[in-house]
């Protein structure tokens, strides 16, 4: 059974990580994506150190369930095989900095009156306006203007870089493919496409959901340690007699209850949230308390009892929980080398749908071949075209080679 999007085609112009792991979404909910390569063009996702057969693992798993073709822009003939493309693919995805597309004769505003119906996606780190639209950035620069970089700090140290990429992904990549899904809901009721200008600094400022809103209505401008979800309550991390640590999120009283008397300290079990003292009277006794035990003697303390409190993990630990591995959060993927390959799964699970994740991500061009084909080129006009430096072909993964 075909996934929930096996009617989109999508040409994703798009490198790095937000980009592809939004191309991704689509692709294991059943899009079709030809990913567009430039040759040669430096690819820090593609170039990391560990390897997945003849590619890296994180190549590898961002790019998987998509055909790739190896396509220079610059040069004039490649414009033939995009328009061409683009008579059956009417969702493009780019990255690229404000303008570049144009200069290459592939804008938006170039493409629409011939595709009318095309759905064009632009995703930056600032946007298409601003004085920063032509200002280069990455995850870290984004958290910082946003501000969460300010607010997610201790008091006594700077911030800290996450374990992920928050701009990236959640700013970028999931904005990417809810604005595109959306306009392909207008597409269906008026047969209009559209150009999206999306910012991964806007997308992760408008996080700012609970303690912006605040702000903005006369409380407190949000900063380190001063909010109810940020450590300025008994909603932190506490670390275990061994230095390892437990998060506690027993914020409704309930919860809070079952905790103060787990703890043995059954008179904070009225402890309000508002009340700074209060909060600082049990966030003290709470660092007392965990430090008497081992990680595991809490752990399993606290598998008996729900109370919002959980051991933070590590990768490995987190990989093999029960909860992810009965979710199936871990999956083999086949590559090109025929091997299996183990990758993180899409979370997503709909009950007449299934979510495939078909192969892994290619070398380069490995579908540049049997796509010219496909589009019914004759070996005589694909051997001119390759000649012209237009493209690149990665035999390794091309079966028609």
């Amino acid at each position: 059974m075909a996934g929930p999007l096996a009617s989109l085609k999508v040409l994703d112009f798009t490198t790095l990580l937000p980009g592809p792991f939004a191309s991704m979404i689509l692709a294991d909910l059943g899009a079709s994506v030809l990913r567009v390569e430039a040759p040669g063009r430096p690819d820090l996702v593609r170039e990391m150190r560990q390897r997945a057969g003849s590619v890296s693992a994180a190549h590898a798993t961002v790019n998987r369930s998509k055909r790739c073709i190896s396509l220079d822009l610059k040069v004039p003939d490649s414009l033939q095989l995009v328009d061409q493309l683009l008579e059956s693919h009417d969702i493009l995805l780019e990255q690229f900095r404000p303008g570049v597309m144009q200069r290459l004769g592939l804008g938006y505003e170039q493409l629409q009156f011939k595709h009318p119906k095309l759905i064009y996606c632009s995703l930056t780190g600032y946007g298409q306006t601003g004085p920063y639209r032509d200002r280069a950035g990455h995850d870290i620069n984004y958290l910082a203007l946003s501000g969460l970089s300010e607010t997610s700090r201790r008091k006594d140290s700077g911030p800290v870089p996450f374990g992920f990429q928050l701009a990236d992904i959640a700013g970028g990549s999931y904005h990417m493919a809810m604005a595109v899904l959306a306009a392909v809901i207008h597409r269906q009721q008026t047969g209009e496409g559209q150009h999206i200008d999306l910012s991964m600094t806007d997308a992760v400022f408008s996080m700012h959901a609970l303690a912006g809103a605040e702000w903005l209505s006369g409380a407190e401008e949000p900063s380190a340690e001063n909010g109810m979800l940020n450590g300025g309550t008994l909603y932190d991390y506490y670390e275990t007699l061994d230095g390892r640590w437990i998060s506690v999120g027993s914020l409704e009283p309930v919860f809070l209850k079952r905790l103060c008397l787990q703890m043995g300290i059954p008179e904070e079990q009225n402890s309000h949230l508002d009340d700074a003292k209060s909060q600082n009277r049990l966030k003290e006794k709470l660092r007392a308390g965990f430090k008497r035990k081992y990680f595991q003697e809490w752990v399993e303390i606290f598998q008996m009892l729900d109370a919002c409190v959980e051991p933070v993990l590590t990768m490995s630990e987190a990989a093999n929980h029960p909860q992810l591995q009965e979710r199936g959060m871990i999956k083999k993927v086949p590559n090109e080398e025929g091997d299996l390959i183990l990758q993180i799964s899409s979370p997503f699970r709909f009950s007449k749908t299934p979510v495939n994740s078909g192969f892994s991500g290619q070398i380069p061009g490995a579908d540049t071949l049997s796509t010219l084909r496909e589009l019914g080129w004759e070996d005589e006009r694909i051997k001119a075209f390759l000649e012209t430096g237009a493209c690149g072909v990665g035999f390794r993964g091309d079966s028609n080679n």
